[in-house]
């Protein structure tokens, strides 16, 4: 579940700074003001599901999908079903790669994403593996598209990113 409230949410009593944040800039954050370089951070708190985990509502290259955000997972890494409309054909040669994944080693197809577009924050030519029909429920929002963030922070039960 997503709860897009301006720039950081309106809950703002939980927020932590982040490492390397200025007091300034965790008291304008908190604020959903501007940066120190002026420019407007975006910004984006998941509340954590009954089980503690982070699921986001996104879009990929224009298409709705739920992905479990997963900062064990290397790569954003998508499951056939999710990928199927996005890449017009996957075949099974295009699986080249084998990736170690918590079931064991599998097959994967790498692709390029053009866009991930997660409230207000957008990455571009972020890379990804498709994994095969049946070896993966839900998506994962992976590495390959956290790390392009300014930060991503867990605390009280909620995820924050920042671009």
């Amino acid at each position: 579940m997503c709860l897009q409230e301006g720039a950081y949410g309106k809950d703002v009593t939980s927020l932590t700074p982040f490492v390397g944040e200025t007091a300034r800039e965790f008291e304008a954050r908190k604020q959903g003001q501007r940066s120190a370089s002026g420019a407007r951070q975006v910004g984006l708190s998941v509340q954590a599901d009954s089980s503690g985990h982070f699921f986001v509502e996104l879009t990929l290259e224009g298409r709705q999908v739920r992905m479990l955000v997963d900062t064990g997972a290397s790569v954003v890494t998508l499951s056939y079903e999710d990928a199927q409309a996005l890449v017009p054909r996957i075949s099974k040669k295009d699986f080249t790669h084998k990736v170690q994944t918590a079931n064991g080693i599998v097959e994967a197809a790498p692709v390029q994403i053009a866009t991930i577009q997660v409230g207000d924050i957008v990455v571009r030519e972020v890379e990804a593996l498709i994994l095969p029909p049946g070896r993966l429920r839900i998506s994962l929002l992976g590495m390959t598209f956290l790390k392009r963030l300014s930060a991503f922070e867990i605390s009280g039960g909620k995820l924050v990113l920042r671009q």
